[in-house]
C-alpha cells in the first residue's frame, strides 16, 4: 500500500509539473483546528469588512471532507505570476501584477481540469474537486501545511527560492497520497511589510484587517471608499503589491513563462492621462480577459476618481 501511495504521489507531482504548475505540495485532508480559532477571531473582529461570504460555510472552510466526501488528500498547487515587464509610467495609476495578463481563474481552472483527467487516465476512477478562489477553501493554510512556503507577516505564502508572487489552487481528492511537511518560518525580525502598509491593514505580524487593505478597498468593497483613506492609496487603482514589493524574499522572484498570463502590453503602456480619461469602450477592449473586469468599469472609475490628484469625490 505504501508503494502504491508513493507511486500515485510521484504521478501527481510529475503531471502537475508537466502542466506548468511551479510547485505541488500534499497534505492529509482533515479539520484545520488551529486555523478554526484564527478564522473565528478574525470574523468576530470584523476584519473581513463587507465580505459577508467569508462568514459563510464555516465548517466547509475548515474541513475538506465536507466539500469532497471521502477526501484523503489536499493537493496544493502554485503558479508563478511575477512579470518580466512592469507598467511603463511611474506616475500612472497602478494595478496589481497578478492582473497584468489574462484572468488567472480561467487559466488555472483549465490546467486543473487537465490534471484531474490525466490522473484518472493514469490511476483510475478517482473523485476530486478543483478550487481556484472559487469556494470556501483556506488555500494559504493548505499551501503552508504542504510545505510550499511559510505564512509571512504580510499573510502571504512565501517560498524561500521564489518569493510570494504566486497563484494558489487546490485539488481535493479521495486519493491516498504521501503528505509533505511544513517548512520553517524565515521572516525573522523583519517587519518591512508592516511598516510599509500605508493604510495600516497589517495590524500585527501575521494579522490583517482586510477592511483597511487597498486590495479590499479597490476590488471587494462595492460601496464608496471611505474618505479616511484619501491620500493613503499611493496610486493603486486595482489591488496593491506594496507588502510583497518590500519583502526581501521577493528579490528571488523570477519572471514567469506562462503564455496565457503574459502582460497585456497596451495596459502596461497606459499613461496617467489615459488612465484618468478611460472610457467604457476602452475598458471593455483592454480588460475583456483581465481580472480587472471583476471590479467593472464603474468600480474602476470609482477607484481612479478616488486616487486622482486634487479630486474631492
Amino acid at each position: 500500500m505504501n508503494q502504491l501511495k508513493a507511486k500515485h504521489t510521484d504521478i501527481v507531482k510529475r503531471e502537475a509539473a508537466r502542466l506548468g504548475f511551479d510547485f505541488c505540495g500534499i497534505s492529509v485532508a482533515g479539520f484545520l483546528e488551529e486555523e478554526a480559532k484564527q478564522l473565528e477571531q478574525w470574523l468576530n473582529s470584523n476584519h473581513h469588512g463587507k465580505m459577508a461570504y467569508m462568514a459563510n460555510h464555516f465548517d466547509k472552510r475548515l474541513d475538506p471532507t465536507k466539500l469532497v466526501p471521502g477526501a484523503k488528500s489536499v493537493i496544493s498547487l502554485m503558479i508563478n505570476y511575477y512579470p518580466s515587464n512592469q507598467q511603463l509610467h511611474n506616475d500612472a495609476p497602478k494595478i496589481s501584477k497578478y492582473a497584468y495578463g489574462n484572468d488567472y481563474h480561467e487559466v488555472i481552472k483549465e490546467k486543473l481540469k487537465q490534471l484531474i483527467e490525466t490522473l484518472r487516465n493514469e490511476i483510475g476512477g478517482i473523485e476530486g474537486r478543483a478550487f481556484v478562489d472559487s469556494a470556501p477553501v483556506l488555500d494559504k493554510a493548505w499551501a503552508k501545511k504542504s510545505g510550499m512556503g511559510w505564512m509571512g507577516k504580510n499573510t502571504n505564502i512565501i517560498n524561500k527560492k521564489n518569493g510570494s508572487f504566486f497563484f494558489i489552487a487546490e485539488l481535493i481528492t479521495d486519493l491516498d497520497l504521501v503528505p509533505d511537511s511544513p517548512v520553517k518560518d524565515y521572516c525573522g525580525t523583519c517587519n518591512r511589510c508592516i511598516d510599509a502598509c500605508p493604510t495600516d491593514a497589517l495590524i500585527a505580524p501575521y494579522q490583517i484587517d482586510a477592511s483597511k487593505c487597498i486590495s479590499y478597498l479597490t476590488i471587494e468593497l462595492k460601496e464608496q471608499i471611505p474618505d479616511n483613506f484619501k491620500g493613503k492609496m499611493e496610486g493603486w487603482a486595482f489591488g496593491c503589491d506594496i507588502c510583497q514589493d518590500v519583502c526581501p524574499w521577493n528579490r528571488f522572484s523570477k519572471p514567469h513563462h506562462h503564455q496565457a498570463l503574459m502582460p497585456n502590453e497596451q495596459l502596461l503602456s497606459f499613461s496617467k492621462d489615459e488612465w484618468f480619461e478611460l472610457t467604457e469602450v476602452v475598458f471593455k477592449s483592454v480588460f475583456s480577459k483581465s481580472a480587472v473586469k471583476r471590479t467593472g468599469f464603474k468600480g474602476l472609475t470609482r477607484n481612479l476618481s478616488f486616487i486622482q490628484p486634487n479630486s474631492t469625490s
